[in-house]
């Protein structure tokens, strides 16, 4: 069975609960609700059902779509080259704010250390 014909006769069984419905006197606010429901739902159906049908029409490979562009001999002509940069700052700006941060971090960080050792070397009085 065609699945668009399913979906419509899925719809047809909607007009059909609809007469049922005003047979057994159900509120036409639930009733547009439960329409609106089934119809969201006959699309949703119908979109998927394409969707899987394009997706197994492809094929499948391994291959890699784009190219990507091979940046390593760039990086190695920066890194190699010999103008009394030390390396872990030749990346550009990026590297310097990281070493600069982690020193100050690194600074820091002893700072406190001393600060929390010499604070434990030389316990307060309590009067």
């Amino acid at each position: 069975m065609n699945s668009i014909h399913h979906w419509k006769s899925v719809y047809f069984e909607s007009n059909v609960i609809k007469e049922l419905s005003a047979n057994l006197k159900i509120s036409s606010f639930c009733l547009c609700i439960s329409q609106t429901v089934l119809s969201i739902y006959i699309d949703l159906n119908c979109v998927v059902h394409e969707t899987l049908q394009q997706v197994s029409r492809r094929q499948i490979s391994s291959t890699v779509r784009r190219q990507l562009v091979n940046k390593v001999p760039d990086k190695q002509k920066l890194f190699q080259e010999s103008n009394g940069m030390p390396v872990h700052l030749k990346g550009g700006v990026g590297d310097a704010v990281l070493y600069r941060a982690t020193m100050g971090l690194t600074v820091l960080g002893t700072a406190y250390v001393i600060y929390e050792l010499v604070k434990a070397a030389l316990p307060q009085k309590k009067d």
